[in-house]
């Protein structure tokens, strides 16, 4: 399984194209994307979600929450923050939720990047 990151979810869905795109395309093929819980919220409250967008948003499996989720994303932003990083909310729970399940994000926000080498996330 490989996690998905909503910048690259909008990409593929807006037919762009690029590495995380094909990387996307691939997991979808062979069922292994996975959404974390931010990103489903994420693409799910943009203005022009719709009924079609939510179906296809909710057949892929999505990332459970695992006792101390919380506790943990705090303590990592937090640790990020403190190194000087940016670490923005909603990219440090996605992180927190990838390093949970010891899975590999596919993105195009360079932020993860950033992210990834202070804390061990793994980009695919």
């Amino acid at each position: 399984m490989i996690a998905v990151d909503t910048s690259t979810l909008i990409a593929y869905l807006a037919g762009e194209t690029g590495r995380d795109v094909e990387l996307l395309d691939e997991a979808l093929a062979v069922h292994s994307a996975a959404l974390p819980p931010v990103v489903v919220a994420e693409i799910l409250s943009a203005p022009k979600a719709d009924e079609d967008l939510e179906r296809l948003i909710t057949a892929l499996p999505m990332l459970a929450l695992s006792e101390g989720y919380w506790q943990r994303a705090g303590r990592l932003r937090r640790d990020l923050v403190a190194r000087g990083l940016k670490a923005a909310l909603a990219d440090t729970l996605i992180c927190q939720s990838c390093l949970d399940h010891d899975m590999a994000l596919i993105t195009r926000d360079a932020d993860f990047a950033r992210i990834g080498k202070n804390c061990g996330l793994k980009l695919a």
